[in-house]
C-alpha cells in the first residue's frame, strides 16, 4: 500500500489537522527528508498553504487544533504543537500548549524548525543574493560543487527542489542532488 493510500486510510479521507475533505495532499514534516508514514500528514489545501507560510495565518482557521493535537499519530501530534507555537500570541494557543503532551523525542522533532522561538532569535537562510530561503524552497546551484565522501559533483545550474533548512547553522541547507542527499552551502546556491 502506497503511503499517501495509507494516510488516506488512516485519517478517513479528511485533513488531519482540520478534518476539511477538500483537496487533500500528503505533506512530508520538515526536516525529515524521506516520505513514510511516520513522517507525513494528509492535509487540505488551506491548512499547507498556511502552513508553508504561502496564505497569512488565520487563527480562526486553527482552533481545530483543539482536537487533533489529541492525535494518536506524533506526525499530527508535531504539526499540532508547530501551528500552536506560531500561534502563541493570540492568547488561546497558550493554554493549549499547556495541555499538550509528547514525548522527548516527538519534542526534540517539534522544534527542529525553531517554530518556539521569537523572530528576533530564528536562524535565518539566506541564498547568494539575500533572499531568505524557506523549508520546502527550490535553488539552483551557481557554481560545481565536489560532494564530500564521494566522487560526485553537483554541477552549476542544478535545480535542488523541496530543501530542508539545518536549524542550527544558517550557512547549511540540505537537499537531494541525482537521488542523493547532500549538504549545501547557502552561498553557492539562488533561489528560483
Amino acid at each position: 500500500m502506497t503511503i499517501l493510500k495509507t494516510l488516506i486510510e488512516r485519517s478517513h479521507n479528511s485533513c488531519e489537522l482540520c478534518t476539511s475533505t477538500d483537496e487533500l495532499q500528503q505533506y512530508t514534516i520538515p526536516p525529515a527528508l524521506n516520505e513514510n508514514v511516520a513522517n507525513d500528514i494528509l492535509v487540505c489545501n488551506t491548512c499547507l498553504a498556511q502552513i508553508e507560510e504561502r496564505e497569512e495565518m488565520n487563527p480562526n482557521h486553527w482552533r481545530c487544533l483543539n482536537d487533533s493535537m489529541w492525535s494518536e499519530h506524533v506526525a499530527v501530534q508535531i504539526m499540532a504543537w508547530r501551528m500552536l507555537q506560531r500561534l502563541r500570541n493570540e492568547g488561546w494557543p497558550k493554554d493549549l500548549l499547556e495541555m499538550m503532551y509528547l514525548n522527548d523525542e516527538a519534542l526534540a522533532l517539534a522544534r527542529a524548525t525553531g517554530e518556539h522561538e521569537d523572530e528576533a532569535n530564528k536562524i535565518i537562510h539566506r541564498d547568494s543574493n539575500g533572499v531568505i530561503l524557506q523549508a520546502g524552497d527550490s535553488v539552483v546551484l551557481i557554481k560545481d560543487l565536489k560532494v564530500k565522501g564521494s566522487s560526485m559533483v553537483a554541477k552549476q545550474g542544478t535545480v535542488v527542489r523541496n530543501i530542508r533548512l539545518d536549524h542550527e547553522n544558517s550557512e547549511y541547507i540540505e537537499g537531494k542532488v541525482d537521488g542523493q542527499h547532500i549538504v549545501i552551502i547557502t552561498k553557492y546556491v539562488k533561489k528560483t
